[in-house]
């Protein structure tokens, strides 16, 4: 997965600080959906393969494994357990309120082992990226 963006800051060890600017859905047109109250720029780190200089807009990839990775855990597990939890419940023989409730709490034990998993993930597995171009 690549995107542009311009580096901010060189750093040591052949890092750099990049700014991605996303994109939004409505073409960036704020009058249409107001959607650009929220920033709409991100900082991160890349490695510096290439030696780019402060100013310069670069190209920026990433393991789209990773990407997809993160997107499933945080979009699709939550929705999982929410199902998951109705489904369970009812089968048990729970009334629909029971149910409901019981798939709330699963998806807040989603989020639980959401937190967790990500603040004992190793360093190397995490999201990096690298200026390409």
């Amino acid at each position: 997965m690549t995107q542009d963006a311009i580096v901010v800051k060189v750093l040591p060890n052949s890092m750099a600080e990049v700014v991605v600017t996303r994109s939004t859905a409505c073409g960036s047109n704020c009058g249409s959906c107001e959607s650009c109250i929220f920033q709409s720029e991100l900082k991160t780190l890349a490695k510096n393969r290439i030696g780019a200089k402060p100013g310069q807009k670069v190209v920026i990839s990433s393991s789209s494994r990773k990407i997809y990775s993160a997107a499933i855990l945080v979009y699709i597990m939550p929705l999982l357990f929410f199902l998951a939890g109705f489904a369970v419940s009812s089968i048990l023989g729970a009334s629909e309120g029971v149910s409901v409730l019981v798939s709330f709490l699963s998806l807040a034990v989603s989020a639980a082992v959401l937190v967790v998993t990500q603040r004992r993930k190793p360093h190397s597995q995490q999201i990096t990226f690298d200026i390409i171009s």
